[in-house]
């Protein structure tokens, strides 16, 4: 199946290529649980005190970055399922900043959200498996721009990815 993830030219804007070029050349549904133990293992080495910290004034801490991650994968998975399924009305942008500030996420134990994110990608992986091949070419609109199920499924990793390499470089402090 991993062949048939791999989005081809104007399956995506020009805003995911530094996410899904992170990716590239990978197995998605394997990059999707490993990611798992990848974010397990560094929270675990922050802790709950560390994770409800900032690297800098102005950044979300260790646990807003969490939830940005989880709701991100959401929203991303929530497209894809739309547009397997045929969804012809173009779909919102959101504004994540504000989802964190209204999330309240330092308010939840760094366990708890830990749990979430593996949840949601147990669910987002049950997701990719039960879609029927033909679908993942299906494009839609979201925050105006076009996008396919099989780009949407390569954005969600490489969009943890991303913020992966800024938790060890910036909340850890790892080259």
């Amino acid at each position: 199946m991993n062949e048939i993830l791999i989005p081809q030219e104007g399956e995506y804007g020009q805003f995911y290529e530094g996410y899904i070029s992170w990716v590239k050349g990978k197995d998605i549904q394997k990059l999707l649980l490993s990611q798992i133990e990848e974010i397990r293992g560094i929270y675990e080495k922050m802790g709950e005190e560390k994770s409800n910290h900032a690297y800098a004034v102005g950044k979300w801490t260790a646990k807003e970055l969490l939830g940005h991650i989880t709701d991100t994968d959401r929203l991303m998975s929530f497209r894809a399922l739309c547009f397997a399924r045929g969804e012809k009305a173009a779909l919102p942008g959101f504004d994540q900043d504000e989802y964190v500030k209204t999330a309240n996420f330092n308010s939840i134990s760094l366990t708890r959200l830990l749990e979430d994110f593996e949840m949601s990608r147990y669910a987002i992986t049950s997701l990719l498996n039960s879609l029927p091949v033909e679908s993942l070419k299906n494009t839609g609109i979201a925050n105006e721009t076009v996008v396919s199920v099989r780009a949407l499924y390569n954005i969600i990793p490489g969009h943890t990815q991303h913020h992966l390499n800024i938790l060890r470089e910036k909340y850890l402090r790892e080259k």
